[in-house]
This record gives C-alpha cells, sequence and structure tokens, in this order.
C-alpha cells in the first residue's frame, strides 16, 4: 500500500489544471492568473511630482533662500508642452507631469511664497521628489506569472494597466455524494440508527473555502442502483468526492459501482491513521475521491488529499498548506508501521512552537479538529512518540501567532512544503510549478 507521500505524489501527478475563461477584473480576485502578464506600457507613463510643491531647475538654486519667479500652475491631469524659463519656476501637484526641463520638486513645506515669487528655504539635488518614467516598471516587462493567486494588490497592478478583463482558470464544479441508508438529510430529525449528513455540509463549506463551486447529490443508498444514478450524475462534474462505502463491508458497494460506471481505480487504502479506506479515481480527465464516513477521517483526508489536488485542478502551483516544526507537550501512542495523523492545538511559547492535543482523536469525533488549527503527521515508526520529540504539523488556520523568526519549514511562503534536505514539498511530489 502506498504511504501518504506517495498517495499525494499520484494524485497531483494525474490531475491537470482546467481549462482557461475569461473574466472582469474584479471577478479575478482569488482566482489562479493562466496567462503571463507583460506590461503594455511604462509605469509610470510619464515622469511626474511625487509631492505638492514647486518645479524647477536644480541649477537656478545657488543656495538656500534662492528666490524664483512663479510663471505656472500644473495641476494633476494637465498637459504640460510650455519649458519653464531660467529663475523661474511653477507650482505643481501631486502626479503632475514634470516640464521637460525642470529636474526636481521641492515641497511646499520647504518654500516661503509671497507677491509671485517662491523663496527656496532647503537645499536642492537634482532628480528630488520626481517619479521618473518607467522606474516601476517598463513596457515589455513580466508583471504577474502564470499560476500567480490574484489578490487585491493583484487587482490595483492590472487595473495600472488597463487590464478590464483578466484570463483565469476555471472554477472547479465538484459534486460530493454521501452514502449510506443511515443518513438523512439537514433538516430532518435524527432518531436511533439514522444520522444527520453533517460530511456533505462540511465539504460544501470547505470547498467553497479553496473557491470551488459544490454540487450536493442526493445521499446515495446502499444498493447498486442508487449508487450508479448518483455516480453518473456526480461524474458530469469537474470532480467528484464521496464518502464512506469503500471499506470491505457487505453493503459497502461504492468501490465496486465506480468500476461500473467506467472509473479507473489508481488507489486504494494507503497505510494511515486517521483516514481508513479511501480510493482515488479518474474518468476522462475527472478526478474521483472516495474518503471514508466517519467525520474526522472525512476532514483529514480532505486537508491531505483532496485539497491540495483540486487546488492543482484549478491552477494553483502551491497546492499544500504552510508546514512547521513544533514540539510535543505529551506523548503520543500510535499503530507502528502506519502514518499516523493526529489534530492538535499549536501555540508558540517561550521562542518555539508547542503541539497539543485535542482530546480523543476517534473517527467519529467532531469535537477534535474544530479545536485543533494543525495535524501532527507522525511518520512509520515506533509506537510511542514522546512528549518533547519535534514533529512536522501541517497548519489548518489562520491563528497562530507566528514567532519572530518562525520555523516555518514552508520558508514562510504560504502553501508549500520543505523536506529537510531544504527541497519542496512539491518538488519531491514532482509536480511542475506551472
Amino acid at each position: 500500500m502506498p504511504g501518504s507521500e506517495e498517495t499525494l505524489r499520484i494524485i497531483l501527478d494525474n490531475i491537470t489544471p482546467l481549462g482557461v475563461e475569461r473574466v472582469d477584473l474584479q471577478s479575478a480576485l482569488g482566482r489562479v492568473l493562466a496567462r503571463d502578464v507583460v506590461a503594455p506600457w511604462d509605469l509610470p507613463l510619464f515622469d511626474n511630482s511625487a509631492r505638492d510643491g514647486f518645479a524647477l531647475r536644480s541649477a537656478d538654486c545657488t543656495g538656500e533662500g534662492t528666490t524664483l519667479r512663479i510663471t505656472g500652475f500644473i495641476p494633476a491631469g494637465c498637459n504640460v508642452s510650455e519649458p519653464v524659463l531660467g529663475g523661474c519656476a511653477v507650482r505643481i501637484m501631486t502626479g503632475a507631469p514634470i516640464p521637460h526641463n525642470c529636474d526636481a520638486v521641492v515641497p511646499g513645506e520647504d518654500t516661503l511664497e509671497t507677491d509671485g515669487q517662491v523663496t527656496v528655504m532647503a537645499p536642492v539635488r537634482r532628480r528630488q521628489y520626481i517619479r521618473f518614467r518607467g522606474e516601476d516598471l517598463t513596457g515589455g516587462d513580466l508583471v504577474l506569472t502564470e499560476g500567480t493567486v490574484i489578490q487585491a494588490q493583484e487587482i490595483g497592478l492590472l487595473a495600472s494597466f488597463g487590464q478590464a478583463v483578466v484570463p483565469v482558470y476555471r472554477k472547479a464544479r465538484v459534486a460530493v455524494l454521501s452514502t449510506g441508508d443511515e443518513l438523512i438529510e439537514l433538516g430532518e430529525q435524527p432518531s436511533n440508527g439514522r444520522i444527520i449528513n453533517s460530511n456533505a455540509q462540511y465539504l460544501a463549506a470547505a470547498l467553497r473555502e479553496i473557491g470551488a463551486e459544490p454540487i450536493l447529490l442526493c445521499i446515495g443508498r446502499d444498493n447498486r442502483e442508487s449508487l450508479k444514478e448518483q455516480l453518473q450524475t456526480g461524474l458530469k462534474a469537474d470532480a467528484l468526492i464521496t464518502t464512506a462505502g469503500v471499506s470491505a463491508g457487505a453493503r459497502d458497494l461504492v468501490r465496486d459501482v465506480l468500476v461500473e460506471v467506467g472509473v479507473r481505480q489508481m488507489l486504494g487504502k494507503i497505510e494511515m491513521k486517521s483516514g481508513g479506506p479511501k480510493a482515488f479515481g479518474m474518468k476522462d480527465g475527472i478526478p474521483v475521491f472516495s474518503l471514508p464516513g466517519n467525520p474526522l477521517s472525512t476532514m483529514v483526508t480532505f486537508e491531505e488529499f483532496v485539497r491540495p489536488g483540486l487546488l492543482r485542478l484549478m491552477g494553483h502551483r502551491r497546492t499544500v498548506r504552510p508546514n512547521l516544526k513544533a514540539r510535543l507537550r505529551e506523548d503520543i501512542r500510535k499503530e507502528p508501521g502506519r502514518v499516523h495523523c493526529q489534530s492538535v492545538r499549536v501555540e508558540a511559547e517561550n521562542g518555539r512552537y508547542m503541539a497539543t492535543t485535542v482530546g480523543n482523536h476517534k473517527a467519529c469525533r467532531l469535537s477534535t479538529i474544530q479545536r485543533a488549527n494543525a495535524i501532527v503527521i507522525l511518520p512509520e515508526g515506533p509506537s510511542v512518540v514522546a512528549a518533547g520529540e519535534e514533529v512536522e504539523v501541517h497548519l489548518l488556520r489562520g491563528d497562530l501567532v507566528l514567532l519572530e523568526e518562525p520555523n516555518l519549514t514552508a520558508g514562510c511562503v504560504p502553501d508549500d512544503r520543505v523536506s529537510e534536505e531544504g527541497e519542496t514539498f512539491e518538488r519531491r511530489v514532482r509536480v511542475a510549478t506551472r
């Protein structure tokens, strides 16, 4: 059976980004850029003033107390064509174009104005307080690379170049199928033997968090006809997630029915706890993730395997959350020979990160992961990992107060992992950065 890293490698190697669509600039927020963006012109486009004050020729200012005649006013947005004569200055506003023969701006607070004249009260340096054409970016420069996640800063930059429409990778439409005769929908009253389909609600929210569009299917019952109908519907989406029905029980039919509807199985059970039985397959480029039904196992396997795969599907170059090294506050017992995932609470304390388990880690305990902000990954090996040992943790939330010099194994770069040798995790699993 493959381990967790091999499982993720197989998943990411088999997923390619969706197609490209063009959206308006504001709709591009949070999306992944699908093409390189090259500057169509210089930024700034012209020499302009960095301060309100006076534009002048530095050669006319022979020392403090130089007095010049004011011969004009240049507001922002004005088109300047006339040069400034020797011994003269023009009032200028921030952002206004610099007259072609001026080489300095003196801020208004460094001057004294009387009777149409301005006295310069401070030394003047050539080129001071001028923002020169192309000093930020030059036409033809690579502005943003394909794979960039577009945030507010990128929106502002794209707007500066007049880019009203942006090419981005499509959002993934992800079908979610919960299976089991015991499930009832949200709003129905649970009774003995029946439980609410909370997995679907969790997965829908987790999908929205990463920018995907969830499609909640009807509950798949424990018979081939119901499962086949729902799976065929789900395979019309860009990706499909199923929960439960992939173990070895008499009514665990999902694996068999997936094969019947043409899904090629790429992975089966892996040696990891929590997680239990799980599978991954493909049909016509559509990834199918089959997760265990116990809520905590569903959450852990989504975080470790499904989330990275779907981010890859939507064009993200970095698909895994940040890692850091932390020390355990207490012993953790595990099954020897299996990778073990444990929900923990990580906090900064005395210049290091400390990880505390958050209670019972049975797969049915929903409250466990709610109290956690990270998952600790314990490798195959002994059955006890002792308090004080350094372990690798994968962050789940953004509520950790980072140290001044955090020991993030991702080099403080979100959604990247680095091995002990300094090699990025995604390079280890051979995922292209583009």
